[in-house]
């Protein structure tokens, strides 16, 4: 019996890892949850799974409606709870500090948050090894990873490949996108997901953030993860051994499969979910295209650079998607302002966690100025 913390309870991640805990309960039992401010989910997930363990990180106060407020209250939920292993599904670079607490306390960390590790991936690794505690890739991609190179010494791999649906976009003429509207980049066509991270993958910027959080979590040069277009998202990733063969990790696209494989580990439980339908795979694959994705360009360029470039990519892409979902840029002023913001970048690696949340702050507050000032 595990007991498992679920920060972020109510958002795509949350919601399916409740589903697996419900389905599972020899295996799993809930030992407290977070949401940001969806007080109404939070207060049912405490009675349904009998845990009053709660905190609502999007509120500093509230009464006694719950024991955890705010960004320190759930780095306070942490510290009582006695978990095993922390589900991290908070959005954004807010899931940064929930997870090397959750590291520091010495539980196992199922990471869905990739931006944990775009932006302080060799610190986590090293709180990580310090306490003794592994980190599970949570994101379809890199669990998929995850077991492609179970066993398998690294030498013996070439590349590794992460497959991207390609979002909406992938078809609609470029000379287009000028005139792309929110509604439009909302329409997903095959996961259902926050707003953030659903205009991410319109962008490619989801998977510019997931290339550098590979390189990072598996210490691959960038030239050696390749990002190919998968529409149907049933291959989930590939790596392609130094003979030439290709060893792939497909399933039904079911964020339940790399939930369940992370919280079980490292046994495998039987379930219904991610079963597919092998008589009608569709395994098309395609070259991305930088012109239609300029996100995915700049994030090789940031992988490369490293330094200070993945949490500048990361801390404008999110000040770029929050002044396009307000109405204050268009669509192909996410990718400006990130490449302007990135000319910033420094080689040397911030040595705290307070430089790196000062650098993601300060980037953050520029590039939100920036889009008020030249494109409002």
């Amino acid at each position: 019996m595990k007991k498992v913390l679920l920060l972020g309870a109510s958002g795509s991640i949350g919601t399916s890892a409740l589903d697996i805990i419900r389905k599972h309960p020899d295996h799993f039992t809930l030992a407290g949850a977070s949401c940001h401010s969806n007080e109404k989910a939070l207060a049912a997930v405490g009675r349904e799974f009998n845990t009053s363990l709660l905190a609502l990180s999007g509120e500093e106060t509230g009464g006694n409606r719950f024991p955890f407020y705010g960004s320190q209250g759930i780095l306070n939920l942490i510290e009582e709870a006695d978990a095993d292993i922390v589900l991290n599904g908070i959005a954004g670079s807010a899931g940064l500090e929930p997870s090397l607490k959750a590291l520091e306390c010495g539980m196992d960390l199922a990471l869905a948050n990739k931006e944990t590790i775009v932006m302080a991936g060799p610190a986590v690794k090293r709180m990580a090894e310090a306490h003794n505690c592994r980190i599970m890739p949570v994101d379809s991609e890199h669990a998929a990873i995850a077991e492609l190179l179970q066993n398998r010494p690294i030498s013996e791999v070439d590349t590794i490949w992460l497959t991207a649906s390609g979002g909406p976009f992938r078809e609609r003429p470029i000379e287009t996108f000028c005139d792309i509207t929110l509604e439009e980049a909302l329409d997903h066509p095959t996961w259902e997901m926050g707003r953030k991270i659903t205009i991410d993958s319109a962008t490619m910027a989801n998977k510019g953030l997931e290339l550098i959080e590979a390189v990072r979590l598996f210490d691959f040069e960038p030239s050696r993860v390749r990002v190919v277009i998968h529409p149907t998202s049933q291959v989930h990733s590939l790596i392609r051994t130094i003979e030439g063969s290709f060893y792939a990790q497909i399933s039904d696209p079911d964020m339940r499969l790399p939930i369940l494989n992370a919280l079980s580990w490292p046994h495998k439980l039987h379930s219904e979910t991610g079963h597919l339908d092998i008589y009608n795979l569709n395994l098309n694959f395609s070259a991305p295209d930088f012109n239609r994705y300029p996100m995915l360009k700049l994030a090789y360029e940031a992988a490369e650079t490293g330094g200070t470039a993945p949490i500048i990519y990361n801390a404008a892409n999110e000040a770029a998607v929050e002044a396009y979902t307000q109405g204050r840029i268009h669509f192909l002023d996410i990718s400006r302002l990130v490449e302007e913001a990135l000319t910033d970048a420094q080689p040397g690696e911030p040595a705290t966690l307070e430089e790196i949340l000062d650098l993601n702050k300060k980037t953050w507050e520029n590039c939100t100025r920036t889009a008020l000032r030249r494109f409002s």
